[in-house]
């Protein structure tokens, strides 16, 4: 059956392989599902809202790997492109600062995404963003996919900014503001703003952007989260007390507990009021501190609804 719905979301991205140290050895690295689009798209099966991945799979073991977590979370693969090449992979590096990443994108099947212009409207939400909207050849599918949804769906945009050498800086620092001001709704990091709008506070960024009628949640990791929109003053929300155990995937829970709250209705439209702003960021901070308190990156659905 052909996905889509007013309370579907469509997630176009990257699907690809975590390769992280192992408690004890640093030395060793175990595979782990990853991909930011990827975590999005499992959180979102998992908290119950219908969800289409639309990547780039490889023929690999890896590639293997990634579709039965992805069925298995009962995320749609009917949208995906398929070929022989391997999977990219993400050398993570923990540190006091966060998790810094080393990349391994060159002649992959995950950048090989189908461009979904034309079946964009079909969904309430399309997703974009991470290492897809600013890697060649997916960078092109993810701009003319997500210019298709600025005009007939919901676009969510979470810039998700990564460095690495093989990227052209600028390019990809401009790719990811032109996304983000297509978008309805944007999810960023206060260190993501900074690196987009360098020398500009990411408070007023946000204020900006939701200017121009946007929903603009920025996250702080351990200090909350807040939400701007252009028609009442910001919504804060503290971060959920955790121990935390891995801060992997920990944003991409939070998208997924937004967007999950935002369709619950059963479709994706408007904006929500500071009550309902409040709710929803209280729900993605509970989906994420599910991520944090374990290892892996599957959020859990929180008791509180």
């Amino acid at each position: 059956m052909t996905p889509g719905g007013p309370g579907h979301v469509l997630v176009l991205g990257e699907a690809l392989i975590d390769l992280v140290p192992v408690d004890g050895d640093g030395n060793v690295r175990a595979a782990q599902f990853g991909g930011a689009p990827a975590n999005v798209a499992v959180g979102l099966a998992r908290l119950g809202t219908p969800t289409a991945f639309a990547g780039g799979l490889g023929g690999d073991g890896f590639a293997r790997t990634i579709e039965e977590r992805m069925r298995t979370a009962g995320v749609d693969l009917g949208l995906c492109a398929r070929s022989a090449l391997p999977t990219a992979l993400a050398v993570a590096d923990p540190g006091s600062d966060g998790t810094g990443y080393h990349f391994h994108l060159r002649d992959t099947a995950t950048f090989r995404l189908p461009d979904l212009s034309a079946q964009a409207a079909r969904f309430g939400a399309v997703y974009v963003g991470g290492l897809a909207a600013v890697v060649d050849p997916g960078a092109e599918a993810v701009r003319a996919t997500a210019h298709a949804a600025a005009e007939h769906s919901l676009l969510v945009v979470d810039p998700n900014v990564r460095e690495d050498r093989t990227l052209d800086p600028e390019r990809s620092l401009a790719a990811l503001r032109e996304l983000c001001g297509l978008a309805h709704v944007v999810k960023a990091s206060d260190e993501d703003l900074a690196r987009l709008w360098p020398g500009a506070d990411p408070e007023e960024t946000c204020a900006d952007l939701a200017a121009g009628g946007r929903l603009v949640v920025m996250t702080r990791g351990s200090r909350g989260s807040t939400a701007y929109t252009s028609t009442a003053p910001p919504v804060s929300v503290a971060a959920t007390p955790v121990e935390v155990v891995n801060t992997i995937g920990a944003g991409d829970a939070f998208v997924a507990g937004m967007l999950s709250r935002l369709g619950a209705g059963g479709s994706f439209t408007g904006t929500p009021g500071a009550q309902g702003a409040q709710g929803m960021l209280a729900y993605a901070s509970e989906v994420a501190a599910s991520v944090c308190a374990r290892a892996g990156t599957e959020p859990s659905v929180p008791a509180r609804t």
